[in-house]
């Protein structure tokens, strides 16, 4: 039987990274996106990848999921779409906070909603969150709080899950080198007099190793899930943030 990855955010950074690698596994790849020339592009140049335009911020994703699924396993379902959503706790408006938390949290909900006919023993539920919910900053609300309750709601899966065998997990990248990372950094330099460059700098000294989170490292850890070892991680938190966490697990 056809074993098959559902990754929703297909079209962004991460997503696309992971499409691919999930790919090259030999997986059907059900590409989630809100739809467009890059949808179509990524499954176009991408070998087993079938798009499907859906809005995880909706609850009709769930249907919009489920039919485009082909015969088959879902062996692993990603959640990754990013957040852009500006302010830190003196500026945010509540909506955008509460969309975010909608987009991560109930995004995540509804993809195993849309999936959980289709999960087996040995099934991952995967989310890619960030480190700014276990190390929260003042100037990354939105990140933090979403990412936040996306933990826990892994966790939550696990526990709910587990008699069938199946796990959850949850990837924390830290500052990811992206298009959208280099757009939090010119929004943040016009604040106060700085090059996007030096915001990007700064972030970087964050890593005792120097370093931001690529793509393709993000990547790399889902496919790690896909072993059959990996099970007994169901519910953990599995850190790609270059170092930048101070606090004990």
């Amino acid at each position: 039987m056809a074993e098959i990855a559902v990754v929703v955010g297909a079209t962004g950074a991460f997503g696309t990274a992971i499409t691919r690698r999930l790919a090259a596994h030999g997986l059907r790849v059900v590409a989630v996106g809100r739809g467009g020339s890059t949808l179509s592009a990524l499954a176009a140049e991408t070998p087993g990848v079938i798009p499907c335009t859906a809005d995880i911020a909706s609850d009709d994703a769930v249907a919009r999921i489920a039919a485009a699924l082909p015969e088959g396993v879902v062996r692993i379902a990603v959640h990754g779409p990013g957040l852009d959503a500006p302010g830190g706790i003196d500026t945010i408006e509540t909506a955008a906070l509460t969309a975010a938390v909608n987009v991560k949290a109930g995004g995540m909900l509804r993809l195993a909603r849309a999936v959980d006919a289709r999960l087996a023993p040995n099934s991952r539920l995967v989310a890619i969150a960030g480190h700014y919910g276990l190390e929260p900053v003042p100037y990354a609300t939105a990140p933090g709080v979403a990412n936040a309750a996306l933990i826990n709601l892994c966790r939550q899966l696990g526990l709910a899950l587990g008699a069938r065998g199946v796990t959850a997990h949850a990837i924390a990248p830290g500052p990811a080198d992206t298009e959208r990372l280099w757009r939090i950094a010119e929004r943040r330099a016009g604040q106060d007099g700085r090059t996007a460059a030096d915001v990007i700098d700064a972030m970087k000294a964050q890593s005792p190793i120097g370093a931001l989170t690529t793509p393709d490292q993000v990547a790399w850890a889902v496919s790690l899930l896909l072993a059959p070892e990996a099970a007994v991680m169901t519910g953990s938190t599995l850190m790609l943030d270059a170092g930048r966490r101070h606090g004990l697990p």
